[in-house]
């Protein structure tokens, strides 16, 4: 392994050729490090049964000091257990817990902010005053639904009014396509660093990153292609029998379309660290992450789902006061909402809920990355023991709480 971000060559992770519960072997960390242990060690234990009193005949001479029995409140932690791993970085180097992902994600934006802050920044900005001025001059008047329509009718309507509604948000959807890219391509590079405990500028995560560019386009843009075809072939039949029938057939083919997607959608969602990270090419990344999902797709959901859910309270709590503040600025919109009546937004509604919508990107841009990233490494952790390979490129052993750069007293 090399000490950047790209911590495995396409086709070299062990979990290609082998059982993914087998964890790879990897030389210790310290073979070349000179003894940290003291010239003088405690005597070998003397055990004896358990009725015999310490010190009593034939039994044990006291324990020495500082080497407690288990409980005793001696050795390490007061038991005879593994010290506790590594953190040169943002999380500790063994699988990580639901709190300790995003404790890391939080991390990474607290430690290296100005990077952070950087590029979510900027990359806020830029996606909406572009989406600003698509809501502005672009996007059409909605279509009309005709609630004394019959099903078929009914079916067909929402069928138009999703497509003109696809049709005018393509822009903004092209403008987030972009903005996802350019941000999980940098942040992913400052994240893995993180893991590490290696400072990363800006200039460097965007020449690490921007060889990938391309591939991440692709990633990016196919997924959401799969989605979209799993949910046309759900719907097709109900639309092609065109009766009552043929409605609830497109509902329930919908319902059972929306499943597989969310199914896929976990599945592939390790995609993207991969083929940052292990320099992979689109179809290489999407196996990869369903290697690395099998088995755990119900605990990914749940991290997933639960990011998901804080991201929204960010959302919400920042949205609503900028939204209150716009409606009150702007007048006209607001008096075509309490008249009942589509409101009609002027520009100073859309800047002040722009604003509002920079804060919330340049905060939750960072959170979700990092999660994502996080949970890509806590799984090659627990199948392939990345962890001696990131505790050997942070210079510190696996299973120390020593930092690079720190010695043992007296060392």
């Amino acid at each position: 392994m090399n000490d950047t971000p790209g911590w495995a060559s396409p086709g070299s992770a062990p979990s290609d050729g082998q059982d993914a519960t087998v964890p790879g072997q990897a030389a210790p960390a310290d073979d070349a490090a000179p003894s940290k242990w003291s010239a003088a060690q405690p005597p070998p234990g003397q055990w004896s049964p358990p009725s015999t009193p310490a010190g009593g005949p034939g039994g044990p001479p006291p324990p020495t000091p500082g080497w407690g029995a288990p409980g005793q409140g001696g050795g390490w932690g007061g038991n005879w257990g593994k010290p506790p791993a590594a953190k040169p970085g943002v999380i500790p180097l063994r699988p990580l817990g639901v709190g300790e992902i995003l404790d890391g994600a939080v991390s990474t934006l607290r430690t290296h902010w100005r990077t952070v802050l950087s590029v979510s920044l900027v990359v806020a900005v830029i996606s909406q005053i572009s989406d600003i001025l698509v809501q502005r001059y672009l996007i059409p008047e909605p279509i009309a639904v005709d609630a004394n329509a019959g099903a078929a009718e009914a079916l067909r309507q929402t069928a138009d009014s999703l497509q003109g509604s696809l049709a005018a948000e393509l822009p903004s959807l092209l403008i987030m396509l972009i903005s996802t890219i350019f941000s999980t391509a940098i942040l992913t590079v400052v994240i893995s660093r993180s893991v590490v405990g290696r400072p990363v500028t800006l200039p460097d995560a965007w020449h690490e990153a921007r060889p990938r560019l391309a591939q991440l386009l692709g990633l990016t843009v196919l997924v959401p292609l799969i989605s979209v075809l799993v949910i046309a072939v759900g719907i097709l039949p109900g639309v092609l029998v065109g009766s009552d029938a043929g409605a609830a057939l497109a509902v329930l083919g919908g319902f059972a379309a929306f499943g597989v997607v969310v199914w896929l959608m976990v599945r592939f969602s390790l995609a993207s660290p991969a083929l940052m990270l292990e320099r992979q090419g689109v179809v290489a990344s999407l196996r990869r992450s369903a290697k690395l999902v099998n088995g755990t797709w119900w605990r990914i959901f749940g991290i997933q789902a639960l990011t998901f859910v804080l991201i929204m309270f960010i959302s919400l709590v920042v949205a609503i006061p900028f939204s209150v503040i716009a409606l009150l600025a702007d007048s006209s919109g607001l008096d075509g909402l309490l008249a009942g009546d589509t409101p009609s937004f002027g520009w100073p509604f859309l800047i002040i809920t722009g604003i509002g919508a920079v804060i919330t990107n340049t905060i939750t841009y960072p959170i979700a990355a990092g999660v994502t990233v996080l949970l890509y490494v806590d799984q090659r952790i627990r199948r392939e023991a990345l962890d001696l390979e990131l505790a050997r490129a942070a210079g510190v052993s696996a299973d120390s709480t020593e930092q690079p750069g720190r010695h043992a007293p007296g060392n």
